[in-house]
């Protein structure tokens, strides 16, 4: 019995150290080949890309496409988006170690934890309570301790946590918010896929000396942005 044992347990860490091994194969791909040959040229942004495990942050069943190129379902009609949008998004924030972002939209987690790998602090707002609590003992267990999760309806942001270096949305919404704009710091960046859902667009917003502009960047599609009830 002593013998099975260790042969059953020998076997678990050899097929647990080649899973690490194809999924460390399959991060790397997917950083020179999705992002690297698509302008996605921010060191800070590719060494993130690189270090986050993202087949964690997915169900079980599609581990083996967590690195194609393409968003996956993470259940209650939400989903991780595409490694490419995560790391545009990522990239045009143009983040430094001192940074505080605020994300809405917490999902899986795997956006605020490339952030994570980048900036001092995060904080992320998810209306959907399951997935907060598994992205946040997630998370955890990945042990970033420079994000905290809030439950609840992230329109209004996080006020008393503001101002922030940087905003990202991951979700799209009509128009931006107006929360968000005031909380946005001087000479900070948001991201957020805005417009009507047939012609949505990622709209780079700073705010310079108080005055609010945005910028066209890319044509994109995203689920829809979710708000409490009044």
């Amino acid at each position: 019995m002593d013998i099975l044992i260790f042969i059953s347990s020998f076997l678990f860490v050899i097929n647990f150290g080649f899973s690490q091994d194809r999924f460390t194969t399959q991060r790397k791909d997917m950083v020179r080949n999705q992002l690297k040959t698509r302008q996605i040229v921010d060191k800070a942004t590719l060494n993130a890309m690189l270090a986050v495990p993202r087949h964690v942050f997915v169900p079980n069943n599609a581990q083996k496409h967590a690195y194609d190129d393409r968003p996956l379902s993470i259940g209650k009609g939400q989903t991780i988006s595409q490694p490419y949008i995560v790391a545009f998004m990522t990239q045009e924030l143009r983040l430094k170690p001192e940074h505080k972002v605020l994300e809405i939209g917490t999902g899986s987690g795997y956006q605020a934890a490339v952030l994570a790998e980048i900036v001092k602090e995060v904080f992320t707002i998810e209306i959907i309570e399951s997935l907060g609590q598994i992205a946040k003992r997630r998370l955890e267990k990945l042990g970033y301790q420079n994000v905290k999760i809030r439950l609840g309806d992230g329109y209004h942001g996080w006020k008393e946590e503001a101002p922030f270096d940087a905003i990202i949305v991951t979700a799209g919404i009509k128009s931006i918010p107006e929360p968000l704009l005031d909380q946005l710091a001087e000479g900070g960046r948001m991201i957020i896929p805005a417009g009507p859902e047939a012609a949505m667009q990622l709209l780079l917003v700073t705010k310079i000396n108080g005055k609010i502009k945005t910028k066209k960047r890319l044509p994109v599609r995203f689920v829809p942005f979710i708000r409490g009830k009044n």
